[in-house]
Order: C-alpha cells, then sequence, then structure tokens
C-alpha cells in the first residue's frame, strides 16, 4: 500500500472556509440553519464550518451529531452486531434549513442512511449535503451541494481524512491498495 497526500491541513482550512460562504449565501445568512455532522469525523467538520461562520457572520449556527448506524443497510455484511453511538440534536431540526455534513461521499449509501435517520428527528425544510472529499462510485442518486475537493478514484483505492481531534494531524491520503482486499471493502460511504 502506498500513501499520496490530496489535502494539507492549510488546503482543508481554505476547502471548509469556501464551503462555509456558499453555505451562508446559498442559505441567505444563517437564520433557521442548522448543521449535523455524521459520526465521527463529519462532526468535528461540522464544527469547524459553523466556527468559521461565527467570525464571519457573527452568529451561533447549531451543530449536532448523527450516528446512522442502525439505519445502514448493510448492518449483516460489516458485523454480528452494528456499533452505536450517540446521536445529538441540539435543536428540533422540522422547518429548518439543515446541511448534513460527512467527510467522503462515496456510494451514498451512508448519507441515504443518514437522511432516513434525520426523518425519524423532524422534517426539516431542506436537507444539504456537504463533504470534504467527493471521490465518485455513486450507487445512489446522492449529489453533494458543498464539496472541498473531488477526487476521482478507483474502487481499489481509499480515501482517510484524518483530522487533529480524532487523529493528531489534519490531513487526507489517497491510500493505494494492489487488489480489492477486505480492509478496503470496509470503506467509509
Amino acid at each position: 500500500m502506498s500513501e499520496k497526500a490530496i489535502l494539507t491541513a492549510e488546503d482543508m482550512r481554505r476547502a471548509l472556509t469556501r464551503i462555509s460562504h456558499e453555505i451562508t449565501e446559498r442559505n441567505h445568512g444563517c437564520q433557521d440553519l442548522v448543521l449535523v455532522g455524521l459520526r465521527t469525523r463529519g462532526v468535528p467538520l461540522a464544527q469547524r464550518i459553523a466556527a468559521i461562520m461565527k467570525d464571519f457572520e457573527g452568529a451561533e449556527v447549531p451543530v449536532g451529531a448523527l450516528d446512522i448506524g442502525l439505519y445502514r443497510d448493510d448492518l449483516s455484511s460489516r458485523s454480528s452486531q452494528a456499533r452505536v453511538h450517540h446521536t445529538d440534536i441540539p435543536t428540533n431540526i422540522s422547518d429548518k434549513q439543515l446541511v448534513l455534513v460527512d467527510d467522503v461521499l462515496y456510494t451514498g449509501r451512508s448519507i441515504r442512511a443518514a437522511m432516513d435517520a434525520l426523518m425519524d428527528l423532524g422534517r426539516p425544510t431542506v436537507i444539504q449535503l456537504a463533504v470534504l472529499i467527493d471521490r465518485g462510485h455513486r450507487e445512489l442518486p446522492i449529489r453533494p451541494d458543498y464539496v472541498g475537493k473531488n477526487v476521482p478514484t478507483s474502487r481499489t483505492e481509499r480515501i482517510q481524512v484524518r483530522l487533529v481531534e480524532n487523529d493528531r494531524v489534519d490531513e487526507v491520503v489517497l491510500i493505494a491498495t494492489d487488489e480489492l482486499s477486505p480492509h478496503t471493502a470496509t470503506i467509509r460511504q
């Protein structure tokens, strides 16, 4: 396996700043806006976006954390027991403009599961999607509204987002493997 750096910490900062401005512009400010990060790395990305918005808009944007473990359509193939984390949405999402935040968009199955989970919590006016990396290979008709970087990949490659909050470093790397291994098959969707 080999690793190739795709984004540095500074590249990530720039991408998140651009995404923050695009979200604010498209939603005509921050009123009725809620950011919801997918566990695990979508949460700190959503928190960073909210902090950037506070800097230039002066408004606090609520940030929630969503666990999709029980909503996945591949539970039987992932493990014998679903790994469940805490969902924490700090406000009622009904009639809000909701931005779902994730690190990597791949097949779209995680996002579909996230939308199912959100609908059990309320009915937002709109759900938009912000991702740091879009790597293609969609299996479902899901398209991000905000993208940090498009990275065309093969199915034998993985994208790994590393964040200071989880990994002590900010970077995105492309990991090339010789063939599709069981480890590669568990990549983030």
